[in-house]
């Protein structure tokens, strides 16, 4: 395959039925009717509202975009000597507020677009709820990973490590990083000591086991990447089995 064609197949769109926001609750453990233990994570999905509504005539491309999680407004006043105090210095702007108001919804926390396949169907405000999905159904969950600082060769890439005794001084080192002499370099890629975790990551067909839609809950089998309270974007699988 040449460099063209794998640009182009990089850059190609994901076109989805379903997909929602939701925030990581934590992990625990079921049993289903035949008495297996199933561990699983659980996720506070929505409700998510349509806050806009992307159309090839006037975008290019066609996409909803959806809000979720509600946040203060940030308010700039003035005392009487004009000095300005500012409540909620990390809220809403006035451009954004402008934005969901021009949707009819409040403000929202978490902004992320969908290119669903029935996008034209979705009017605005409208909300998208956790039994968009269903028990058995086979997802894609994308977050950030949780941060460990900076760490070493061992934990960091799973190097092993030197004997620990008998005179050896090669404990927990990374080893070498290249000859001297030829090439003179370290290579790219070079798997060394550094920052550790905080990256999206995104784990592939994931199966439901079990929606909440009352309490908007849905219980995912296995692990999602992502501290307690992290934003986590479910889609549809895009490699189901």
């Amino acid at each position: 395959m040449n460099a063209k064609a794998f640009r182009c197949k990089s850059q190609e769109v994901v076109i989805m039925k379903k997909a929602i926001l939701a925030t990581k609750v934590g992990m625990t453990q079921i049993f289903n009717e035949d008495g297996v233990l199933t561990p699983v994570t659980v996720l506070q999905a929505g409700p998510c509202v349509v806050t806009q509504i992307k159309t090839v005539e006037n975008d290019g491309y066609s996409a909803v975009q959806v809000g979720f999680v509600d946040k203060k407004d940030k308010i700039v006043t003035k005392d009487a000597s004009g000095k300005k105090e500012i409540a909620h210095r990390h809220g809403v702007t006035k451009a954004e507020k402008g934005h969901f108001a021009k949707a009819g919804v409040s403000s929202k926390r978490f902004v992320r677009e969908f290119k669903f396949e029935n996008a034209d169907e979705y009017t605005l405000a409208q909300e998208i709820t956790a039994d968009i999905f269903a028990a058995g159904d086979k997802v894609d969950a994308t977050a950030i990973s949780k941060g460990k600082g900076f760490q070493g060769a061992i934990k960091r890439h799973n190097q092993h490590r030197g004997p620990m005794t008998h005179g050896s001084k090669f404990h927990r080192h990374a080893g070498s990083n290249g000859a001297a002499s030829d090439p003179s370099k370290v290579f790219k890629g070079k798997k060394m000591p550094g920052h550790m975790g905080s990256k999206r990551i995104t784990i592939q067909n994931l199966e439901i086991v079990r929606v909440d839609a009352e309490n908007n809950l849905i219980l995912v089998k296995g692990s999602v990447p992502g501290p307690k309270k992290s934003l986590v974007t479910i889609k549809e699988s895009v490699k189901a089995n």
